[in-house]
């Protein structure tokens, strides 16, 4: 919550230096110098919410999932605290720039915090299991089905700027750490349009499949609980 109230306070900064008027698309050419630090910023921020999952966890996976619940409530509530300091978004249907690594994610702020819930619950169904039935965690097919899922929401929030990108035909407007280009020249004319909601449900359903599974095994887990033996269930690890 602290980092989300950090974010939040980084954008104040940066559209009163280059939205005086309001936040709005097409995006304001940002000199390259400020670019570099704020590419690298973004890059921190991740390094931050990896270093409380690994410190959290006691494997990979759960230090993974628990990367994944703090980047969840920290999204959550950096919108939160945008909306009380700057009164923004008017909607949660306001188009907002998610991200800038490799290139620009766009997406009504709906699509983000649908994500960072449904990170959340994953989080919390797969940290009850380890907690309860260590033995017992991801299938095969429930590995391959989160790992899809989550890259086809990856795609959704960068559907509308690769097809901007298409009709372009020019890879001259991304920039990249070390060139003079300024982040967002040649995009003046770039607004969003049309968010990919059929690709986003496809892997928010994905992921959802997946959760609805983990709290399917701990439901039958608890149904099926020897009585007076704590934490020992008749379910075989398979």
């Amino acid at each position: 919550m602290a980092m989300g109230y950090l974010e939040s306070a980084v954008v104040v900064y940066l559209r009163l230096l280059y939205y005086p008027s309001g936040f709005s698309f097409p995006l304001t050419p940002i000199p390259s110098h400020v670019a570099v630090v704020e590419f690298f910023r973004e890059w921190a921020t991740l390094v931050m919410l990896a270093g409380i999952g690994w410190f959290a966890g006691k494997n990979r996976p759960q230090r993974f999932s628990y990367f994944l619940f703090c980047f969840g409530v920290w999204d959550i509530f950096y919108y939160v605290f945008l909306k009380i300091l700057l009164g923004w978004p008017a909607s949660l249907f306001t188009w907002d720039i998610l991200f800038l690594i490799p290139m620009p994610w766009v997406g009504p702020v709906l699509a983000p915090c649908l994500v960072s819930l449904t990170m959340i619950l994953y989080t919390l169904t797969l940290s009850w299991l380890h907690d309860h039935e260590p033995g017992i965690g991801l299938g095969t097919k429930e590995r391959i089905a989160v790992w899809a899922g989550s890259i086809i929401l990856v795609i959704s929030f960068l559907w509308d700027y690769l097809r901007f990108l298409f009709h372009q035909r020019s890879a001259g407007i991304i920039w990249r750490p070390g060139s003079d280009q300024a982040l967002f020249r040649g995009l003046d004319s770039f607004k969003p349009e049309w968010f990919n909601w059929g690709i986003f449900w496809i892997g928010e359903l994905l992921v959802a499949w997946v959760i609805f599974r983990l709290l399917n095994r701990i439901y039958r887990i608890r149904k099926n609980r020897v009585p007076g033996t704590p934490g020992k269930s008749t379910l075989s690890s398979s």
